[in-house]
Protein backbone atom coordinates (compact mmCIF):
# COMPACT_ATOMS: atom_id res chain seq x y z
CA UNK A 1 0.00 0.00 0.00
CA UNK A 2 2.87 2.33 0.94
CA UNK A 3 4.52 1.53 -2.28
CA UNK A 4 1.39 2.31 -3.99
CA UNK A 5 0.57 5.40 -2.43
CA UNK A 6 4.59 6.38 -3.12
CA UNK A 7 4.04 5.93 -7.17
CA UNK A 8 0.73 8.43 -6.96
CA UNK A 9 2.87 11.35 -5.49
CA UNK A 10 6.25 10.77 -8.03
CA UNK A 11 4.10 10.49 -11.11
CA UNK A 12 2.33 13.96 -11.00
CA UNK A 13 5.81 15.20 -9.44
CA UNK A 14 7.05 13.93 -12.82
CA UNK A 15 4.59 15.20 -14.80
CA UNK A 16 5.39 18.46 -13.76
CA UNK A 17 8.33 18.36 -14.54
CA UNK A 18 8.43 17.31 -17.76
CA UNK A 19 5.39 20.64 -18.38
CA UNK A 20 7.97 22.62 -16.98
CA UNK A 21 10.25 22.20 -19.86
CA UNK A 22 8.59 23.60 -22.40
CA UNK A 23 8.94 27.36 -22.60
CA UNK A 24 7.75 30.42 -24.64
CA UNK A 25 10.52 32.46 -25.84
CA UNK A 26 9.99 36.06 -27.80
CA UNK A 27 12.86 38.20 -29.62
CA UNK A 28 13.00 40.68 -32.12
CA UNK A 29 14.05 40.96 -35.93
CA UNK A 30 18.07 40.88 -35.69
CA UNK A 31 19.90 39.56 -38.30
CA UNK A 32 22.00 37.80 -38.71
CA UNK A 33 21.44 36.64 -34.93
CA UNK A 34 17.67 36.43 -35.24
CA UNK A 35 15.42 36.72 -37.95
CA UNK A 36 12.18 35.44 -39.49
CA UNK A 37 11.44 31.74 -39.93
CA UNK A 38 12.53 31.88 -43.44
CA UNK A 39 16.17 33.17 -42.54
CA UNK A 40 18.69 31.39 -40.53
CA UNK A 41 19.16 33.42 -37.03
CA UNK A 42 22.29 31.99 -35.96
CA UNK A 43 21.46 33.23 -31.82
CA UNK A 44 18.08 31.40 -32.32
CA UNK A 45 19.97 28.02 -33.78
CA UNK A 46 22.57 27.99 -30.92
CA UNK A 47 19.82 28.61 -28.05
CA UNK A 48 17.31 26.36 -29.70
CA UNK A 49 20.32 23.48 -29.22
CA UNK A 50 21.98 23.80 -26.24
CA UNK A 51 18.02 23.93 -24.18
CA UNK A 52 17.52 20.91 -26.62
CA UNK A 53 20.40 19.12 -25.00
CA UNK A 54 18.98 20.19 -21.64
CA UNK A 55 15.57 18.36 -22.78
CA UNK A 56 13.74 22.04 -23.04
CA UNK A 57 11.46 22.36 -26.11
CA UNK A 58 10.86 25.87 -27.27
CA UNK A 59 8.01 27.84 -28.94
CA UNK A 60 9.78 30.15 -30.75
CA UNK A 61 7.88 33.94 -31.78
CA UNK A 62 9.42 36.57 -33.38
CA UNK A 63 8.08 40.22 -32.89
CA UNK A 64 9.02 44.26 -32.71
CA UNK A 65 11.09 44.67 -29.77
CA UNK A 66 8.43 46.59 -27.56
CA UNK A 67 6.00 43.75 -28.22
CA UNK A 68 8.56 41.36 -26.78
CA UNK A 69 9.54 43.22 -23.43
CA UNK A 70 5.33 43.65 -22.50
CA UNK A 71 4.67 40.22 -24.20
CA UNK A 72 7.41 38.90 -20.57
CA UNK A 73 6.65 41.70 -18.29
CA UNK A 74 2.91 40.31 -19.01
CA UNK A 75 3.70 36.53 -18.59
CA UNK A 76 2.64 35.83 -22.34
CA UNK A 77 6.55 34.75 -23.20
CA UNK A 78 8.79 33.27 -20.47
CA UNK A 79 11.92 34.74 -21.61
CA UNK A 80 14.03 35.87 -24.58
CA UNK A 81 16.71 33.62 -26.50
CA UNK A 82 18.57 36.94 -27.37
CA UNK A 83 18.70 40.00 -24.99
CA UNK A 84 21.42 42.14 -23.46
CA UNK A 85 21.61 42.72 -19.75
CA UNK A 86 20.14 45.70 -18.49
CA UNK A 87 20.33 46.76 -14.27
CA UNK A 88 16.76 46.88 -14.53
CA UNK A 89 16.05 43.57 -16.50
CA UNK A 90 17.83 41.74 -13.68
CA UNK A 91 14.92 42.17 -11.15
CA UNK A 92 12.49 40.21 -13.06
CA UNK A 93 14.93 38.18 -15.65
CA UNK A 94 17.60 35.31 -15.30
CA UNK A 95 20.30 35.69 -17.18
CA UNK A 96 22.27 32.90 -18.72
CA UNK A 97 26.70 33.46 -19.39
CA UNK A 98 26.65 35.31 -22.68
CA UNK A 99 26.83 33.00 -25.66
CA UNK A 100 27.28 35.86 -28.09
CA UNK A 101 28.80 39.39 -28.78
CA UNK A 102 27.15 41.45 -31.02
CA UNK A 103 30.28 43.15 -32.41
CA UNK A 104 29.86 46.41 -35.04
CA UNK A 105 32.40 46.99 -37.14
CA UNK A 106 33.40 49.94 -39.32
CA UNK A 107 34.17 49.33 -43.12
CA UNK A 108 35.00 51.71 -46.30
CA UNK A 109 35.23 51.49 -49.85
CA UNK A 110 38.49 50.06 -50.98
CA UNK A 111 41.89 52.93 -49.61
CA UNK A 112 39.51 54.63 -47.26
CA UNK A 113 40.93 54.80 -43.55
CA UNK A 114 38.96 52.87 -41.22
CA UNK A 115 41.24 53.08 -38.01
CA UNK A 116 38.83 55.46 -36.14
CA UNK A 117 38.12 53.83 -32.42
CA UNK A 118 34.52 56.78 -32.56
CA UNK A 119 32.40 58.40 -33.64
CA UNK A 120 33.83 61.86 -32.62
CA UNK A 121 37.00 60.84 -35.27
CA UNK A 122 34.55 60.53 -38.35
CA UNK A 123 33.16 64.16 -38.16
CA UNK A 124 30.95 64.93 -40.49
CA UNK A 125 31.09 61.36 -42.59
CA UNK A 126 27.97 59.55 -43.78
CA UNK A 127 27.57 55.92 -41.95
CA UNK A 128 24.86 53.52 -43.30
CA UNK A 129 23.08 51.90 -40.37
CA UNK A 130 20.59 49.48 -40.95
CA UNK A 131 16.70 50.90 -39.47
CA UNK A 132 15.48 49.03 -36.30
CA UNK A 133 19.19 47.80 -35.42
CA UNK A 134 19.74 48.39 -31.58
CA UNK A 135 22.86 50.18 -31.94
CA UNK A 136 22.62 52.36 -28.72
CA UNK A 137 21.22 55.55 -28.18
CA UNK A 138 24.86 57.19 -29.10
CA UNK A 139 25.13 56.63 -32.54
CA UNK A 140 21.64 58.16 -33.12
CA UNK A 141 22.32 61.52 -31.15
CA UNK A 142 25.88 61.96 -32.10
CA UNK A 143 25.95 65.78 -33.79
CA UNK A 144 29.72 63.91 -35.54
CA UNK A 145 28.63 61.99 -38.29
CA UNK A 146 25.25 61.99 -40.58
CA UNK A 147 23.21 58.82 -40.53
CA UNK A 148 22.31 57.14 -43.31
CA UNK A 149 19.48 54.48 -42.72
CA UNK A 150 19.02 51.67 -45.11
CA UNK A 151 17.20 48.38 -44.67
CA UNK A 152 19.89 45.41 -45.01
CA UNK A 153 23.20 45.49 -45.55
CA UNK A 154 23.12 44.85 -49.01
CA UNK A 155 21.54 47.87 -49.15
CA UNK A 156 24.13 49.70 -47.52
CA UNK A 157 26.68 48.39 -49.18
CA UNK A 158 25.51 49.52 -53.02
CA UNK A 159 25.17 52.47 -51.04
CA UNK A 160 28.96 52.43 -50.00
CA UNK A 161 30.35 51.53 -53.29
CA UNK A 162 27.92 54.01 -54.92
CA UNK A 163 29.08 56.66 -53.03
CA UNK A 164 25.99 57.49 -51.28
CA UNK A 165 27.65 56.99 -48.02
CA UNK A 166 30.84 57.09 -46.97
CA UNK A 167 31.01 54.28 -44.23
CA UNK A 168 28.63 51.42 -43.10
CA UNK A 169 28.57 49.73 -39.59
CA UNK A 170 28.35 45.66 -39.66
CA UNK A 171 28.29 42.94 -37.18
CA UNK A 172 31.93 41.37 -36.95
CA UNK A 173 29.39 37.94 -37.64
CA UNK A 174 28.97 39.12 -41.48
CA UNK A 175 32.59 40.25 -41.67
CA UNK A 176 33.98 36.79 -40.29
CA UNK A 177 31.57 34.82 -42.78
CA UNK A 178 32.56 37.45 -45.99
CA UNK A 179 36.60 36.40 -44.71
CA UNK A 180 35.38 33.15 -45.59
CA UNK A 181 33.59 32.78 -48.44
CA UNK A 182 34.30 36.24 -50.68
CA UNK A 183 37.47 36.75 -49.88
CA UNK A 184 38.46 38.15 -52.68
CA UNK A 185 35.75 40.48 -53.18
CA UNK A 186 36.09 41.77 -49.84
CA UNK A 187 39.57 42.42 -51.38
CA UNK A 188 39.00 44.16 -53.95
CA UNK A 189 36.41 46.58 -52.68
CA UNK A 190 36.30 46.97 -49.33
CA UNK A 191 38.33 48.01 -45.97
CA UNK A 192 37.56 46.42 -42.81
CA UNK A 193 38.27 48.15 -39.43
CA UNK A 194 40.24 46.43 -36.70
CA UNK A 195 38.28 47.68 -33.52
CA UNK A 196 34.56 47.28 -32.74
CA UNK A 197 32.84 50.31 -32.38
CA UNK A 198 29.63 48.77 -30.53
CA UNK A 199 29.80 45.69 -28.13
CA UNK A 200 27.10 44.47 -26.43
CA UNK A 201 27.29 40.32 -25.06
CA UNK A 202 23.95 38.11 -26.19
CA UNK A 203 21.85 36.05 -23.16
CA UNK A 204 19.61 33.69 -22.79
CA UNK A 205 16.64 35.22 -20.62
CA UNK A 206 14.17 33.73 -18.73
CA UNK A 207 11.61 35.10 -16.31
CA UNK A 208 12.56 34.26 -12.24
CA UNK A 209 9.16 33.05 -11.65
CA UNK A 210 8.98 30.67 -14.29
CA UNK A 211 9.38 27.20 -12.53
CA UNK A 212 12.54 25.49 -12.44
CA UNK A 213 14.37 28.90 -14.45
CA UNK A 214 17.67 28.63 -12.57
CA UNK A 215 17.88 24.86 -13.51
CA UNK A 216 17.46 25.59 -17.53
CA UNK A 217 19.99 28.60 -17.01
CA UNK A 218 22.94 26.55 -15.53
CA UNK A 219 21.91 23.38 -18.14
CA UNK A 220 21.97 26.00 -20.64
CA UNK A 221 25.23 27.23 -20.02
CA UNK A 222 26.94 23.96 -19.16
CA UNK A 223 25.65 22.70 -22.57
CA UNK A 224 27.07 25.97 -24.33
CA UNK A 225 29.95 25.27 -23.11
CA UNK A 226 29.91 22.15 -24.70
CA UNK A 227 29.17 23.13 -27.84
CA UNK A 228 32.00 25.43 -27.97
CA UNK A 229 34.47 22.87 -28.02
CA UNK A 230 32.13 20.24 -30.28
CA UNK A 231 32.15 21.72 -33.26
CA UNK A 232 28.65 22.79 -32.37
CA UNK A 233 29.55 26.35 -32.85
CA UNK A 234 31.55 26.23 -36.14
CA UNK A 235 28.68 24.01 -37.87
CA UNK A 236 25.56 26.61 -36.51
CA UNK A 237 27.58 29.66 -37.49
CA UNK A 238 28.90 28.05 -40.77
CA UNK A 239 32.79 29.16 -39.50
CA UNK A 240 35.70 26.64 -40.09
CA UNK A 241 37.51 28.69 -37.14
CA UNK A 242 35.88 30.20 -34.05
CA UNK A 243 38.39 31.62 -31.06
CA UNK A 244 36.98 30.92 -27.80
CA UNK A 245 38.46 29.70 -23.90
CA UNK A 246 37.74 26.21 -24.38
CA UNK A 247 39.23 24.67 -21.12
CA UNK A 248 38.88 28.24 -18.76
CA UNK A 249 42.72 28.96 -18.05
CA UNK A 250 42.37 32.30 -19.21
CA UNK A 251 43.64 31.96 -22.80
CA UNK A 252 42.26 31.61 -26.11
CA UNK A 253 42.18 28.75 -28.33
CA UNK A 254 41.22 28.34 -32.31
CA UNK A 255 38.68 25.84 -32.48
CA UNK A 256 38.18 23.65 -35.57
CA UNK A 257 35.33 21.78 -37.42
CA UNK A 258 36.22 18.98 -38.68
CA UNK A 259 40.31 17.62 -39.12
CA UNK A 260 41.09 18.99 -41.85
CA UNK A 261 42.76 22.14 -40.79
CA UNK A 262 44.40 23.84 -44.17
CA UNK A 263 47.83 23.84 -44.86
CA UNK A 264 48.46 26.94 -43.24
CA UNK A 265 47.42 28.96 -39.77
CA UNK A 266 44.30 30.48 -40.55
CA UNK A 267 44.16 33.93 -40.75
CA UNK A 268 40.79 34.55 -40.51
CA UNK A 269 38.75 33.64 -37.36
CA UNK A 270 35.47 34.77 -35.31
CA UNK A 271 36.04 35.54 -31.89
CA UNK A 272 33.43 34.09 -29.82
CA UNK A 273 33.97 36.74 -27.13
CA UNK A 274 36.31 39.50 -26.42
CA UNK A 275 35.90 39.66 -22.61
CA UNK A 276 36.52 35.97 -21.67
CA UNK A 277 40.24 35.18 -21.66
CA UNK A 278 42.86 37.23 -20.06
CA UNK A 279 45.52 36.73 -22.70
CA UNK A 280 44.68 36.69 -26.42
CA UNK A 281 47.05 34.03 -27.89
CA UNK A 282 45.60 32.97 -31.48
CA UNK A 283 48.63 30.39 -31.93
CA UNK A 284 46.76 27.59 -29.69
CA UNK A 285 44.99 25.40 -31.36
CA UNK A 286 41.89 23.07 -30.77
CA UNK A 287 41.39 20.37 -32.87
CA UNK A 288 39.76 17.10 -32.24
CA UNK A 289 40.13 17.40 -28.84
CA UNK A 290 43.44 17.87 -28.22
CA UNK A 291 45.37 21.43 -27.84
CA UNK A 292 48.19 22.42 -29.76
CA UNK A 293 50.66 25.39 -28.38
CA UNK A 294 51.70 26.37 -31.58
CA UNK A 295 50.69 25.75 -35.43
CA UNK A 296 54.14 24.05 -35.70
CA UNK A 297 53.21 21.35 -33.36
CA UNK A 298 49.48 20.35 -34.92
CA UNK A 299 50.06 17.28 -36.38
CA UNK A 300 50.58 17.01 -40.39
CA UNK A 301 47.48 14.68 -40.14
CA UNK A 302 45.59 17.66 -39.85
CA UNK A 303 47.57 19.84 -42.33
CA UNK A 304 45.27 19.35 -45.40
CA UNK A 305 43.09 21.35 -48.02
CA UNK A 306 40.44 22.67 -45.92
CA UNK A 307 36.43 21.94 -46.70
CA UNK A 308 33.86 25.14 -46.05
CA UNK A 309 32.02 24.63 -43.26
CA UNK A 310 28.56 25.49 -45.17
CA UNK A 311 29.59 22.74 -47.46
CA UNK A 312 29.50 20.73 -44.28
CA UNK A 313 26.61 21.71 -42.65
CA UNK A 314 23.68 20.23 -44.71
CA UNK A 315 20.83 22.13 -43.14
CA UNK A 316 22.24 25.59 -44.26
CA UNK A 317 20.17 28.27 -45.03
CA UNK A 318 21.97 31.46 -43.75
CA UNK A 319 21.59 33.54 -47.26
CA UNK A 320 24.85 36.24 -45.55
CA UNK A 321 26.35 36.68 -48.97
CA UNK A 322 26.26 40.12 -50.09
CA UNK A 323 26.40 40.66 -53.90
CA UNK A 324 28.61 43.34 -54.99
Amino acid sequence: MKNFLLVLLIIPSIFLYSQQQNIKLASDIFAPFTDIASEKGFALELVKEALKRGGVQIEQTIAGFSEVMDGINTGKYDGSAALWKTEDRENYLLYSEPYLENRLILVGRKGSDVSAKSLSELKDKRIAIISGYAYGSSIYTSLDVIIIPGKSDQENLEKLLTFKTDYMLVDELLISYLLTYQLNDISRFLEIGKEAFIIQPLHLAILKNKPNAQKIIEDFNNNIGNMMSDGTYNKILELNWIQSDIDGDGVHELVLLGDKAGREAPANYYRLMTKTAMVENSERYYINGEIYDGWQVVPAKYKTDIMKAAKMNTTSSSGLKLKF
